[in-house]
Order: structure tokens, then C-alpha cells, then sequence
């Protein structure tokens, strides 16, 4: 990096960037990539020390689904933008170009990058959607815990596109090294567990339940919104693994009991 801010790259020389932000640390190397979109990236590997955020007094579960991107333990709801289905009249448009142009003209080179553009405006809103989220909740909690779900399994049903719309892997991995450089707790639940089927208050396990079930009530009394209901359960299953990892107790047997309501067949995203 030149001292006017250019970057200095092997038989090129200086060349002008746009910078997202200043380098934390003097780069040990530099990988410069061309996107599908026609787009250039600079690429810097730095050494980035922790950055301890002051304590937080709260700390929560996160179930994340479709209805709504992520529903927090304390019953936030953060909705979902849901990117590509907003942009599929467009895309549609565009690929529908693309499909009319001749083989190996240029014409259709110019329309394979016109729908590579779109696509990159896409994921890039989601990116930035993903870092504006994960940021806030990891500067509000000092300790998060997520539920492990089986992404590639859900990639390949009906709800395939939705699933790779949401983006939860990306959402994830942000979670974890955010919650590691800024000293905060991260750890998942194992994808077994049985958040939504759970009695938060009791600890009733219901038998079955299907996906339509938004609400439901357990013999104890208590009504539970299905997903703050398992953001609860979330918390407290991380909390509980915790506390075994310290030699604490683990979390009580489960009550089993059977639903007033007719229910489908389990599901594994339940």
C-alpha cells in the first residue's frame, strides 16, 4: 500500500482502490480476484488482535427459520428481507435474455455478465444484512448460543431456495469469530434437540407437533409462541452445556407428554 493509498501489486504498479475500511495491521500478503460480476477484489491476510467489548449483562438463543430470519430469547422477531425472491422478476427477466442470445456471441457474453451482476447485488445486500445483524447481537450479548442446523439437508428439500436465500451458514460462521475476536461466548446446540417440541416453563416434551403449528399450549397452561419458545430453549440448553463443561449439573430429564392437537409427521427442522 503506497502512502497516496493506491495499491502497489508485482509487474502492474499503483493501482487505485476503493478502500471498504482501513487495514487493521501492514498486510503479510495480497490476492487480487476477478468475480463473474467483472468485478476486481483485493484480498489482505493481516494479524487481527481481540477486541474486548465491555461486559454485557444479557445474553440469549437465537432459532433461526424462514417465517422470520432469527427470533430471539428475549422475543425479538428480525424479519426476513428475503433478497432473491425480491429480485426474481428482474433475474427472470434477465436469464431470459441470456437464454435468447447465440452461443459463443458477444452479445450473450454481455448478458452473462448483465445476470452475474444481478446476482452479486443480491448476495451483497445479504452480506451486509448478515454483518449489520451479527454485530449488533454479539455488542448486546455476552454470550450467544445457536441452534446446529442441517443446512445441506434442507438445501435439498421444497424449501431449497428459501434456505439458500436465508443464508444461516454465512449468518453462523459471522456469529462465531465475531463472538471470538470481541471476547463473547459462542457454542451450538446440537440439531437434535428438541427446541419447539419443549416446554420452556415445564419442561413437558410434546410428542409431535407439525411445521404449521405456529402456537401451541402445554398441560402446564402456559401458550407458547413455537419460535420465541424455542429461542428460550436454546439459552438454556447452551447454558446447561456450559455449566456440565464445568463440571456443573446437566439439564433434567424431559417430561414426556402427549399434544391436545392432532400432529404430522416430526420434522428434523422442528
Amino acid at each position: 500500500v503506497t502512502a497516496c493509498g493506491k495499491l502497489r501489486l508485482p509487474k502492474i504498479g499503483d493501482v487505485k482502490v476503493r478502500w471498504s475500511r482501513p487495514l487493521p495491521a501492514p498486510p503479510s500478503s495480497v490476492t487480487v480476484i476477478k468475480d463473474a460480476a467483472g468485478r476486481y477484489f483485493a484480498s489482505f491476510v493481516v494479524e487481527v488482535r481481540e477486541q474486548s467489548l465491555p461486559a454485557a449483562p444479557a445474553e440469549t438463543g437465537i432459532d433461526l427459520g424462514l417465517g422470520h430470519f432469527a427470533v430471539l430469547a428475549d422475543g425479538r422477531k428480525i424479519d426476513s428481507p428475503r433478497f432473491l425472491r425480491r429480485a426474481e422478476k428482474k433475474l427472470k427477466k434477465l436469464q431470459k435474455a441470456l437464454s435468447r442470445k447465440e452461443k459463443g456471441s458477444s452479445n450473450r457474453a454481455k448478458a452473462r455478465v448483465k445476470v452475474a451482476r444481478q446476482h452479486a447485488k443480491v448476495a451483497d445486500a445479504r452480506r451486509e444484512f448478515h454483518h449489520q445483524t451479527s454485530i449488533k447481537i454479539i455488542r448486546e450479548n455476552q454470550a450467544v448460543f445457536v441452534e446446529d442446523l442441517a443446512v445441506k439437508g434442507l438445501a435439498r428439500t421444497r424449501l431449497a431456495k428459501s434456505v439458500h436465500d436465508a443464508g444461516w451458514s454465512a449468518f453462523v460462521r459471522m456469529l462465531e469469530y465475531k463472538a471470538k475476536l470481541h471476547g463473547r461466548q459462542f457454542a451450538k446446540v446440537g440439531r437434535f434437540f428438541p427446541s419447539s417440541k419443549l416446554c420452556s416453563a415445564c419442561g413437558t416434551l410434546a410428542a409431535t407437533m407439525a411445521l404449521n403449528v405456529r402456537e401451541w399450549s402445554c398441560p402446564c397452561g402456559t401458550v407458547h409462541d413455537r419460535d420465541v419458545n424455542a429461542a428460550i430453549n436454546i439459552l438454556a440448553a447452551g447454558r446447561a452445556e456450559r455449566l456440565n463443561a464445568c463440571g456443573g449439573p446437566v439439564r433434567p430429564p424431559l417430561a414426556v407428554a402427549q399434544p391436545d392437537e392432532a400432529g404430522s409427521r416430526g420434522s428434523a427442522a422442528a
